[in-house]
Parts: structure tokens; C-alpha cells; sequence
């Protein structure tokens, strides 16, 4: 893994890949989020909402695709995190979770973030901006 402060514009995070979206997960999430509308976990109601099946929750996707920069907390923190709901993620879906650097100032790195399904389509996408601890000596 190359270390964030030496990643430089146009390179990408290493992707990520989940498993495929299950009931459960949407279960746990909705437990743990307290977002019980039930057409993330329930079949009928999805359906009678007009929808394909259940479908997971935005910021279930929202909160995976921060995943990415799990690795390099040592190194710093996500200042500002904005992302655009581009399409419905449902049971089985494979996403790939993607991060490209598109800018660099000082000890800030922003990146164009996208959760990806199998079929191709952008999901998510947004913008991550990563700030670097800044290193002081003591003196």
C-alpha cells in the first residue's frame, strides 16, 4: 500500500471490493441506524412502493465507500465527505469502492470517490477530502 502522503494526483487508492448485499446487512444496518422504513428490509413493502425489490439504505453505501480510507487514519482524517445518490442498490449487488486523487494543496488530498455495481453503474460518487496530520517539532 503506498503510504497517503505519497500518492499524487491521478493515482487511485487501491479499490475494494464487497461482498455481495444481503438481507442481513440491511437488517444490522437499520438496527444499528435506527432507519426501520421498511422497504430496506421487507419484500412486500418495497414492491408495493413501486420498487424492484428492497433496496439498501444511502448512507449504508455512503458509509462503505469511507472504507477506503480506513488504511491510512494513521496518517490523517476525512475533513469533508459529499456524495450524489446516482442509483438503488439492491439484494446481491457486488460494489466496488473506487477513489481517484484529483487535487493536492498543502496537507490536503481530494479525491472523486464512486461505489461501482457489477453492472458498471455508479451507484454513489462524490468527493472526499483527506487532511494529513500536520508534523511539528519540538523545539
Amino acid at each position: 500500500m503506498t503510504p497517503m502522503t505519497e500518492i499524487q494526483v491521478g493515482e487511485s487508492l487501491q479499490q475494494v471490493q464487497l461482498e455481495p448485499v444481503t438481507r442481513l446487512d440491511l437488517i444490522k444496518y437499520a438496527g444499528a441506524s435506527g432507519d426501520f422504513n421498511p422497504i430496506h428490509t421487507i419484500d412486500e413493502d418495497a414492491t408495493n412502493a413501486g420498487l424492484p425489490g428492497i433496496i439498501a439504505h444511502g448512507m449504508w453505501t455512503m458509509g462503505n465507500l469511507a472504507k477506503l480510507f480506513t488504511p491510512y487514519l494513521e496518517a490523517g482524517f476525512i475533513e469533508d465527505y459529499a456524495i450524489r445518490f446516482r442509483n438503488m442498490v439492491f439484494i446481491d449487488d457486488v460494489l466496488t469502492l473506487q477513489a481517484v486523487l484529483k487535487n493536492e494543496e498543502k496537507n490536503k488530498k481530494e479525491f472523486k470517490v464512486a461505489a461501482v455495481n457489477q453492472k458498471g453503474q455508479e451507484v454513489v460518487n462524490g468527493t472526499v477530502v483527506f487532511r494529513l496530520y500536520e508534523v511539528t517539532t519540538a523545539g
